[in-house]
């Protein structure tokens, strides 16, 4: 049976959750953002632990589906709203492409951000994200010629993996490579991601947020 009520993502402007609006902006679906006090520490309350163990943002409710994790999330409401469109079908050879870059992000740029700037005592050879300068190689090839990680597509894994390497390049946690930042602008530039960005900074207003 189709959902008719509005998604309902368990939202704050500072955690990954402000990524799963630009989502939402593109598929143009009904959607409610439902604030979370986490500096009050709302997130580790009994009642949200019933939707995410974790503890953890973003998690989103989609009728009788509950889902965590930003990449998952992605995928889930690809497939769900924009199957074919922001989602290549499973018998399209693109699909391959859209779910490698779109894992990658998870596993592999943030790991390896994280392990970069914090000089991180690992063996590259045992760890998932292997080394940072393959991974900075991995993330210019991904972006290639552009405009989009399936070229002239834009796709929900434009979304995941680009949403992660603005965010790494927002904050210096990643060579500004000249290709990076000419694919973060890009993504700035699109209509949905202006208007997500506006929610979540009139979030961050009424909430009086960031000092």
């Amino acid at each position: 049976m189709t959902n008719t009520n509005p998604v309902v993502l368990y939202h704050h402007p500072f955690s990954r959750a402000a990524n799963v609006v630009w989502m939402l902006e593109e598929l143009g679906i009904p959607y409610v953002l439902e604030y979370v006090d986490v500096l009050a520490g709302a997130q580790h309350s009994a009642e949200f632990h019933q939707k995410n163990p974790m503890g953890k943002l973003p998690t989103l409710v989609d009728g009788d589906a509950t889902v965590t994790e930003s990449a998952a999330i992605g995928l889930y409401l690809a497939d769900r709203y924009s199957y074919g469109v922001l989602a290549p079908k499973v018998d399209e050879a693109a699909r391959g492409t859209y779910l490698r870059w779109s894992l990658f992000a998870p596993s592999v740029i943030e790991p390896g951000c994280y392990a970069h700037m914090s000089k991180w005592d690992y063996k590259p050879g045992q760890a998932g994200w292997g080394t940072y300068e393959n991974m900075l190689a991995s993330v210019e090839e991904a972006i290639g010629s552009g405009p989009w990680l399936l070229g002239e597509r834009f796709s929900m894994a434009d979304v995941i993996f680009g949403g992660t390497v603005r965010y790494m390049l927002r904050f210096n946690m990643m060579e500004a490579r000249p290709s990076f930042a000419a694919y973060a602008a890009r993504l700035d530039a699109r209509p949905a991601s202006i208007a997500a960005a506006a929610k979540n900074n009139a979030i961050v207003a009424e909430h009086k947020l960031g000092g």
